[in-house]
């Protein structure tokens, strides 16, 4: 079966340090370290094509040269991929802004390379298109269940709009940001380009004025920071098979 092209585009960041996966990632980025058979941020693009998102913006900077070499333009993965090459990691909201020359005028969607989830990008394709139709309407973001080295949460999910914690009646309501989410460029129109910046503080000052939107996935969902984790997935997936 042919999917549809998706008319949005999709970054995926893959520049950081990978500081707590060390020394696996001395001489390897962390996108490409390998879980059942695959490097991390390739499971991204399988999804993401699956979904009809063909356009993709990746960021890099810690021995990012080693990502273009083994993605190239990303014909040989069915997708067309432009790179954001960063001198050192701008954290994630400071990699968006630099990269939006790229990302053009539309809303966007945005997948961290170190996660793996079953979880189907097609589904956001409603949500951008509505946020095409709302300049108010700021971010969409996925979340899940907290996992074990996150307990405390994120965010509140409440009647579809996602919201900051606003005391500890919350502490049974957070869930974890999955680092999947929609965004309009006009989130990030404060931050010059090149220079270093957090998404947190961007989201919660949009959730106070209700600009943030957001769904659960219940499904699996896997945050691969440590090689123990990247070991845990490998096993997961060689059994899977």
């Amino acid at each position: 079966m042919t999917v549809p092209t998706a008319p949005f585009k999709a970054m995926i960041l893959a520049a950081g340090f990978g500081e707590r996966m060390r020394p696996l990632t001395d001489h390897t980025p962390k996108p490409l370290l390998v879980a059942g058979g695959k490097p991390l941020i390739v499971w991204r693009i399988e999804h993401l094509r699956r979904a009809g998102f063909v356009d993709l913006v990746i960021n890099h900077a810690h021995l990012g040269q080693r990502i273009e070499a083994a993605l190239g333009d990303g014909a040989g993965l069915g997708v067309a991929i432009r790179y954001s090459a960063e001198a050192e990691p701008l954290e994630t909201a400071g990699g968006i802004a630099s990269a939006l020359p790229l990302l053009g005028a539309a809303p966007f969607l945005v997948t961290n390379s170190d996660i793996h989830a079953d979880f189907d990008y097609a589904r956001l394709l409603p949500v951008l298109r509505a946020m095409a139709d709302n300049a108010d309407h700021l971010a969409h973001l996925v979340l899940v269940d907290n996992p074990p080295q996150h307990a405390g949460g994120d965010f509140v999910l409440e009647a579809g709009r996602v919201r900051d914690r606003a005391g500890p009646e919350d502490a049974a309501a957070m869930q974890t940001f999955s680092g999947i989410g929609c965004y309009r460029p006009e989130l990030f129109a404060g931050i010059e380009p090149g220079t270093k910046a957090r998404l947190a503080p961007l989201l919660r000052a949009a959730m106070a004025r209700g600009q943030v939107t957001g769904e659960h996935h219940a499904g699996r969902w896997r945050d691969i920071g440590t090689p123990e984790r990247l070991a845990a997935l490998d096993k997961e997936l060689e059994h899977a098979t």
